[in-house]
C-alpha cells in the first residue's frame, strides 16, 4: 500500500509533501479545496477523520491526523534513521521540543491574527493587548534561537526544520515582522531552495506561502 496524503490547498499538509520528499518515499495525494467564502476544508474531509481537518495520512488501514504526529509516524516507521537525531543525545531533545513548539507555541498566536484580519473584531484591544505582543516574543525568540546554529537543532537539517517551516512562512507574509528578522528570513530562504521542497510545490499544486519573501 501506498501513503495518501489528505492534501488541503494552502495548508500544513505541505509539509507532508515535502518531508515524503525529503525521504523519498512513493505516496499519492487526495486533493481538497477550502470553501471560497468561509475559507474552511470542505465536509468530505471527514470522511477521513472526524474533525475534517488536514493534515491527515492513510497508510493501508491506518489513518494518522495532527502535522506533530504524522511526522513522527512517517520518520520512525519509514526514514530509517534520517532526518532524526540520535535517541538519548541533547539533539533529540531539541528536535522534540521544536516538533511540538510549531503547533503548540509559535501557532495559536499566528492563528488569532489571522482570523482577526480577515474577518475583523471592530475593537482592537485584544490584538494590542495580546496577540501582537505574544507574536514579537515567539519570534523574537526564534530569531535568537536560529542565530545559533544553521538549523533548528543543530548543524544538521531534520524534520523539525520542516514541522517549523509553516509558522515562519506564515510570518514571512508581512512586511514588518520578517524586516527585522534575518535569520528567520534565512532560514525561509534555505528551506525554500531545496529540491524536495520545490518537487513537494510541483506535486501539490498553488501554495501562497512559497513566494512569502
Amino acid at each position: 500500500m501506498t501513503i495518501v496524503v489528505h492534501h488541503l490547498n494552502n495548508s500544513r499538509s505541505q509539509r507532508v509533501l515535502w518531508l515524503l520528499e525529503e525521504l523519498g518515499i512513493e505516496y499519492d495525494i487526495k486533493f481538497y479545496e477550502r470553501d471560497s467564502k468561509t475559507m474552511q476544508a470542505p465536509f468530505s474531509l471527514r470522511e477521513v477523520h472526524p474533525l475534517g481537518k488536514s493534515p491527515v495520512i492513510t497508510d493501508a488501514e491506518v489513518t494518522v491526523p495532527e502535522s506533530g504526529a504524522i511526522i513522527e509516524y512517517i520518520v520512525e516507521r519509514y526514514g530509517n534513521g534520517q532526518l532524526i537525531p540520535e535517541s538519548g543525545t541533547p539533539e533529540r531533545l531539541r528536535y522534540t521540543y521544536w516538533l511540538h513548539y510549531a503547533e503548540g507555541s509559535a501557532m495559536p498566536p499566528l492563528v488569532m491574527n489571522l482570523i482577526f484580519n480577515r474577518f475583523g473584531a471592530g475593537d482592537s484591544r485584544a490584538n494590542d493587548a495580546f496577540i501582537a505582543p505574544q507574536i514579537k516574543v515567539h519570534f523574537d525568540y526564534i530569531e535568537a534561537e536560529l542565530g545559533k546554529n544553521t538549523w533548528f537543532v543543530g548543524s544538521e537539517f531534520t524534520a523539525a526544520d520542516i514541522q517549523m517551516s509553516f509558522p515562519l512562512e506564515l510570518v514571512a507574509i508581512q512586511a514588518e515582522l520578517i524586516s527585522s528578522r534575518p535569520k528567520i528570513k534565512d532560514f525561509i530562504e534555505r528551506i525554500h531552495a531545496r529540491p524536495a521542497y520545490k518537487r513537494a510545490l510541483e506535486r501539490g499544486g498553488k501554495y501562497d506561502y512559497a513566494n512569502s519573501i
